[in-house]
């Protein structure tokens, strides 16, 4: 199983990472790292975290990391995990 990420993932990532780098170039690039390497474990156990608070839907899920929300569609018919978006936990997509 991939795990593949929507415009929308990227966009939000690179609002994210902005506002952190404006702080901390260090910060920023360090939670690129860090995403990246939690990011990758998914496919082992796809329906691990919780069934999400913004969507109906049992096949997407919360990933959560450091206060931000990583919703995710685990789309089983095309053997892919697509990373929906990102946010601060409570905010709406």
């Amino acid at each position: 199983m991939a795990v593949e990420k929507s415009n929308k993932f990227d966009k939000d990532l690179e609002s994210i990472l902005d506002r952190i780098a404006l702080d901390s170039l260090y910060a920023a690039l360090n939670l690129v790292d860090e995403l990246e390497k939690r990011l990758k474990t998914l496919p082992h156990m796809p329906y691990k975290f919780r069934k999400s608070i913004y969507f109906d839907d049992d096949n997407i899920r919360d990933y959560i990391y450091k206060g931000y929300v990583i919703p995710y569609l685990i789309d089983t018919e095309e053997d892919k995990i697509i990373l929906l978006g990102m946010v601060k936990y409570r905010e709406h997509l």
